[in-house]
């Protein structure tokens, strides 16, 4: 197995203390958002063979194993990130298959550069992640109940929003949600400007549930983003509890330190909270627009120790083994590659001990065991 050398990337939103914290280092006082464990070539993981894209593109069936490299082809098909968000990420939403396929060949037929700040599509795959929260993780996730939203919006007292509140009580559903989004998307910027700014003193003199939007506004003031914000559901998540976020559903992480995991993309259409490019024709084509509540995943435990957190996607599995003092060494031998996250305790992978936040690459058929006292991730494929 190879150990990995992995890169932390200095996003503005990232915190500036929970990823040392994590590590044991010192913090440097600049933002460390992400962590990245992998092989994409914008940030690849290091190894003693060279990184982790060269050591698989060398020889990828050794790497993967065959049954991967047949299902998903000669690349590792998920990214593994630590995320540590100590302020507003923005609301956004990712594509499905087929939307990734058609827009990246579109864009890419006009002629669009791919580093263009215009650009929807920077490659033809659907991006389904799952976020697990190491400490306690708050968020957006999906669209609530159009009433809901109306009696939050409708309490904040701000005249320019009662048009907002009238439209969330007409039917059908969807057809509500839709309407208003695309409201406060192609709203004049000057006048949204100016209820945004009513809106956020009115939740700051509320409080309670209305503060977060308060938070909001002071990150990103003006931004229609804030008004929708309070069409989608908050989440908290405690440590060891996910979230699946598959293709349409808008959402935006507020805080808090998790393990990401993610199909090998970087299709992002935003919807507000970001001074970067918001395409509305395109973002409007690809959400979807269904009130429900956020499905909380909590791991299911096998007989082996492993707890699983199931997801109806093949390209990523995230599973973690919380190992007691004096536990038998558990064989996870598999014929898929993983990568192996220690962020707690000193467990060994095979005969490789690892501090919270070390990592392995395990290629595919590697025997392997865990033993020690820690808990440690575990990504891999279904394949």
């Amino acid at each position: 197995m190879d150990r990995l050398v992995n890169t932390v990337r200095p996003y503005a939103w990232g915190s500036t203390t929970a990823i040392p914290e994590l590590l044991g280092t010192t913090p440097s006082g600049e933002p460390q958002a992400e962590m990245w464990m992998g092989a994409h070539p914008g940030a690849p993981s290091r190894t003693e063979r060279g990184p982790l894209n060269e050591v698989i593109d060398a020889d990828p069936v050794r790497e993967l194993g065959a049954p991967a490299v047949g299902k998903f082809g000669p690349h590792l098909p998920f990214l593994f990130k630590v995320l540590a968000a100590g302020a507003p990420l923005s609301l956004q939403v990712h594509p499905d298959l087929d939307q990734a396929k058609a827009g990246f060949a579109a864009e890419q037929a006009a002629g669009v550069p791919i580093d263009a700040p215009h650009r929807n599509y920077k490659d033809a795959n659907h991006k389904p992640e799952l976020i697990c929260a190491l400490t306690p993780f708050n968020g957006l996730c999906g669209f609530r109940d159009p009433i809901e939203a109306a009696e939050t919006i409708d309490a904040l007292g701000v005249d320019s929003l009662k048009p907002y509140v009238d439209l969330l009580h007409a039917h059908p559903e969807e057809a509500a949600l839709r309407e208003v989004m695309t409201a406060l998307l192609t709203a004049d910027h000057d006048e949204m400007a100016h209820t945004v700014a009513e809106a956020a003193a009115a939740a700051t003199r509320l409080g309670g549930a209305h503060a977060p939007y308060a938070t909001l506004a002071h990150h990103f003031p003006g931004d229609a983003g804030v008004i929708a914000a309070m069409l989608l559901n908050p989440v908290q998540l405690q440590p060891g509890e996910a979230l699946f976020l598959g293709a349409g559903v808008p959402h935006a992480y507020l805080d808090g330190l998790g393990v990401e995991i993610m199909a090998n993309s970087d299709n992002v259409l935003r919807c507000g909270l970001t001074p970067k490019h918001v395409d509305v024709p395109e973002l409007l084509r690809v959400v979807r627009f269904e009130p429900n509540d956020p499905a909380v995943l909590r791991p299911e435990a096998s007989p082996t120790g492993e707890e699983v957190y199931d997801t109806p996607i093949d390209e990523f599995r995230l599973s973690r083994f919380v190992r007691a003092e004096g536990a038998a060494p558990t064989d996870i031998t598999v014929g898929t590659p993983q990568i192996l996250l220690a962020v707690a305790g000193r467990p060994k992978a095979g005969e490789v001990t690892l501090a919270p936040g070390e990592s392995v690459f395990v290629p595919a058929g590697e025997t392997t065991e865990l033993s020690g006292t820690g808990t440690v991730f575990r990504a891999t494929v279904v394949a």
